[in-house]
C-alpha cells in the first residue's frame, strides 16, 4: 500500500501565461507558491477475490472490471497512460473541496502518478512527475488548463516558475528570509466563497483566443517582476498587496466569465474593510478568495465576511511526497519481482515520517 501527500496552491501572479498556447509563442512565468492543504491518494494491488478489478473511492465509488469504464477522467486517464494491467484500489481524501481554484484538479493527478509510480518500486524527480501530469491533464484528458498547478503541486515551495518557448520551464525558489516569508503569509487570508466551477470551462472563455488578450498577458508578466521585486526588497509590503489588487483588475478583462456580481462585491466589501488587494485563486469564477491585508485589519474584513469559511494555512516547502509504503504480497509475480528489486533503495530514500 501507498500513500502520497500532494499539496495545493495559492497562485499570485502570472496566471494565464502558463497555458500552451500563450508561452509556445511568447514564453510566460508565474510566481505561486503551495500551501499546507493537501490531497491524499491511498493507493493498493487489490486480491483476486472480488467481482471488480478496480475500486475508485472520492465523492463516488466505482467499482468496475475495465479502465475504460471508470468514470473519474484524471483516474482513467492515469491508469491508461500507466499501462497499469493489476486490479488497483484507489482512495482519495482532500483537505479542500474540489473545483475551489485551488489546483486540486492537478494535485490529485501529480499524487496519483506519484503513487502508482512508487507502488510500481519506481522514483520520479519532480520535474519529471510534474511533466506527466502535464501531458496527462493536457494531452490524454486534452483539458484546457495551464501548467503551473501541476509543477508547484510537484515541487512545492514559493517559486518563480518561467515557461519556454520549446515547452520546457525552470522553477527558482522565491530567495527571501524565513521572517520575510513568515510577514507575507501573515498578511495574508484565505476565504471560501462556497461558488464551485470548473477551471476549464473558465479558461476556455478566454484561451480559444488568447492572442486577442495579448495586453492583458504581457501585463500580467511583468507584474511577476515587480512583485519579485517588492518581496526580495526591504521596504514594505504594502507594494505586494497593491500588485495584487492591479492584478485582480487585468485578469477580470480577460473574460466575463472570471468574476461575476457576487464576487465583486464580496471583493469591494472586502476593500473597504481594509484589504489592499486579492483575487481569486485559479482560473476565476469562484472558490476561493485570497486577501492581502495588514494583520491588524483581518478582524474586521473577517466579520465584514463573515458568511464565508475563513481557512488559516501556511506556505509548504515541500512537494508531492510518499508518506507511507507497506510492500504487500503482489499478486503479479512479473511485478512483485521488479517492485522488490527497487524496494530498499526507495525506503532508503523516501523515509517514512
Amino acid at each position: 500500500m501507498i500513500i502520497s501527500r500532494t499539496p495545493f496552491r495559492v497562485s499570485f501572479f502570472g496566471g494565464g501565461t502558463d497555458y500552451p498556447a500563450w508561452y509556445r509563442r511568447h514564453g510566460g512565468a508565474v510566481l505561486a507558491a503551495a500551501i499546507d492543504k493537501y490531497c491524499y491518494l491511498t493507493c493498493r494491488y487489490l486480491p483476486p477475490f472480488f467481482d471488480h478489478r478496480y475500486r475508485c473511492v472520492y465523492s463516488k465509488i466505482e467499482s468496475v472490471q475495465n479502465i475504460e469504464d471508470i468514470e473519474h477522467p484524471a483516474i482513467r486517464a492515469v491508469l491508461g497512460y500507466l499501462g497499469i494491467d493489476q486490479g488497483l484500489e484507489i482512495h482519495h481524501d482532500g483537505d479542500l473541496p474540489a473545483r475551489s481554484g485551488m489546483g486540486s484538479s492537478s494535485a490529485f493527478t501529480v499524487g496519483l502518478l506519484h503513487a502508482l509510480h512508487a507502488l510500481r518500486g519506481e522514483m520520479l524527480s519532480s520535474h519529471q512527475l510534474a511533466l506527466e501530469a502535464i501531458h496527462v491533464e493536457q494531452e490524454v484528458i486534452r483539458e484546457t488548463v495551464g501548467s503551473q498547478d501541476q509543477i508547484t503541486a510537484a515541487y512545492g515551495g514559493f517559486n518563480h516558475i518561467i515557461f519556454r518557448e520549446n515547452g520546457d520551464f525552470e522553477v527558482h525558489p522565491v530567495t527571501i528570509s524565513a521572517e520575510r516569508m513568515r510577514e507575507l503569509n501573515a498578511h495574508l487570508l484565505l476565504l471560501y466563497t462556497g461558488i464551485k466551477r470548473t477551471a476549464s470551462d473558465i479558461a476556455s472563455s478566454f484561451v480559444t483566443r488568447i492572442d486577442e488578450r495579448r495586453r492583458q498577458l504581457r501585463i500580467m508578466a511583468d507584474l511577476v517582476r515587480e512583485a519579485l521585486t517588492v518581496l526580495t526588497g526591504s521596504g514594505g509590503l504594502e507594494a505586494f498587496g497593491e500588485l495584487l489588487h492591479e492584478a485582480w483588475l487585468v485578469k477580470r478583462s480577460l473574460s466575463n466569465a472570471v468574476s461575476n456580481e457576487r464576487v465583486d462585491s464580496l471583493y469591494e466589501r472586502a476593500r473597504r474593510a481594509g484589504a489592499i488587494g486579492g483575487k481569486l485563486t485559479g482560473a476565476g469564477g469562484g472558490g476561493f478568495l485570497v486577501l492581502f491585508a495588514p494583520p491588524e485589519r483581518h478582524e474586521r474584513i473577517r466579520a465584514e465576511l463573515a458568511n464565508l469559511i475563513h481557512v488559516p494555512f501556511s506556505f509548504d516547502r515541500s512537494g508531492s511526497q510518499i508518506i507511507f509504503f507497506d510492500h504487500e504480497r503482489d499478486y503479479s509475480e512479473q511485478s512483485r519481482i521488479r517492485a522488490q528489486q527497487k524496494i530498499d533503495a526507495f525506503r532508503e530514500l523516501t523515509p517514512c515520517p
